[in-house]
């Protein structure tokens, strides 16, 4: 048996109720095995692979809290510190009721390649909760988000851990966590991002994962001899990254016809309304049939189904998962040329190798949306100086770094005679920076 099918067994039975992080695990290693059988030897004697897909340390912790109604309530919380090799942990805080520790592992493993390719020295990290910030009143979600830190504070720094926002955690939650951190431990320090302009908080940072995936998209479409103007692009989702995305592929001269959330999507054959859209859901926090009341021509439709609308771009943004096999072939047969994922490993393995078979370009999540750590890690750089830089300072900083990435997944891929597989590309880049540290730090 092959060192890397040994390591994924090993895995497999001792985290058998954890098949996001099988799928995550599986996806590197597999696209990895070139690499490793050159080094086997060297790796197998370093447990460099056993090393790579265990965490340094995890975390499961209570959360109580009190609702409006004067009930505890608890919630569970997750950290889990993957991989400190090329700097301090960074990864997200996802609060949504489908978190447990599988999905955040998962989120973690790929925080690690996804950190390294940014070219920055930030480790990979992840956490989160199951609880549900929809529906719930401000008070609640600061009582929440006050308990949560008071015990998050813990394992956490500026020089240890740097959490940042994802599902579910925005500015109004970065902004309470980081009140609850600066109360207990008296410090003012940057140990979160994605904070307020006012505290700490860089200039593009709202934008940097939409802005960061249509900067990727742009350079890997042009590097294969396409114009992104005037294509029509469909994207999932309505939150952050969707809306940013939408922005910026505009901005290019596309046209973004789709949008959904987890009711249903929406159809715009006149183009996304983007003004519309951020009111709609930055402002009322509202369902995706506002939109549609307002706006003639759209055309909304209940449940799933935003890959079956003809497009020539697809940019799933929305959450792990959501783009199966069935839905590649609607886009293959719809004419899609090319898909790159502004989620986290929203496309299952099935749906992207039908893709790649068909000759469909693919960016893979750990690349193509890595604008937003790496405009975390400009946050951090920022905070050490006590600095503040301008939108366009940040801004050109995220398209050096996105067009830098893309290449280094394209350098990768041809290193190893994988030509335009921007998958295997992405993981071996990420990991041939991150094993030269394994190995030179020793058995740690």
């Amino acid at each position: 048996m092959s060192y890397v099918d040994e390591v994924l067994e090993e895995l497999i039975s001792k985290n058998p109720s954890e098949p996001e992080f099988h799928q995550a695990a599986k996806e590197v290693l597999e696209s990895l095995r070139p690499v490793i059988q050159e080094n086997e030897e060297v790796y197998r004697r370093e447990a460099l692979l056993e090393r790579l897909v265990n965490p340094e340390r995890q975390f499961k912790f209570r959360i109580p809290w009190v609702d409006d109604k004067g009930n505890i309530r608890v919630n569970t919380g997750y950290r889990v510190q993957f991989n400190g090799v090329i700097g301090p942990y960074k990864g997200g805080m996802r609060f949504h009721p489908s978190v447990n520790l599988g999905i955040i592992k998962f989120l973690g493993f790929e925080q690690i390649f996804k950190n390294s390719l940014t070219g920055l020295p930030i480790g990979g990290g992840k956490g989160g909760t199951d609880f549900d910030p929809k529906g719930k009143s401000d008070r609640e979600v600061m009582a929440f988000c006050q308990s949560f830190m008071t015990e998050l504070q813990k394992y956490i720094g500026p020089d240890t851990d740097v959490p940042a926002g994802d599902i579910g955690v925005g500015a109004r939650e970065i902004g309470y966590m980081f009140g609850q951190y600066k109360r207990i431990r008296g410090a003012y320090e940057g140990v979160l991002t994605g904070k307020g302009l006012t505290y700490g908080g860089s200039l593009a940072r709202k934008e940097a994962t939409g802005y960061g995936l249509l900067y990727f998209t742009k350079e890997m479409l042009k590097n294969n001899g396409i114009d992104m103007k005037g294509k029509a692009i469909a994207v999932s989702g309505a939150g952050n990254v969707a809306i940013y995305a939408a922005q910026k592929a505009f901005e290019m001269g596309a046209k973004v016809i789709t949008v959904s959330d987890s009711t249903g999507y929406i159809y715009d054959p006149d183009g996304i309304d983007i003004d519309l859209l951020r009111e709609v859901k930055e402002i009322k926090r509202a369902r995706l049939t506002e939109y549609k009341a307002r706006r003639q021509n759209a055309v909304y439709t209940e449940g799933k189904g935003v890959w079956t609308v003809k497009c020539d771009i697809a940019l799933p943004c929305a959450t792990q998962n959501e783009l199966l096999l069935d839905d590649a072939k609607a886009l293959a047969a719809n004419g899609c040329i090319a898909v790159a994922e502004g989620a986290n490993m929203p496309s299952t393995s099935e749906a992207v190798e039908y893709l790649q078979k068909n000759h469909i370009l693919f960016g893979p999540g750990k690349a193509a949306n890595a604008g937003g750590v790496a405009t975390s890690a400009l946050e951090m750089t920022q905070n050490s100086e006590r600095l503040s830089w301008t939108f366009e300072e940040v801004d050109t900083k995220l398209q050096q770094i996105m067009t830098t990435i893309f290449h280094s997944c394209d350098s990768a891929a041809k290193k190893y005679k994988m030509d335009k597989n921007y998958v295997a590309g992405a993981n071996i880049a990420g990991f041939e920076k991150v094993v030269e540290a394994m190995l030179a730090q020793g058995a740690v």
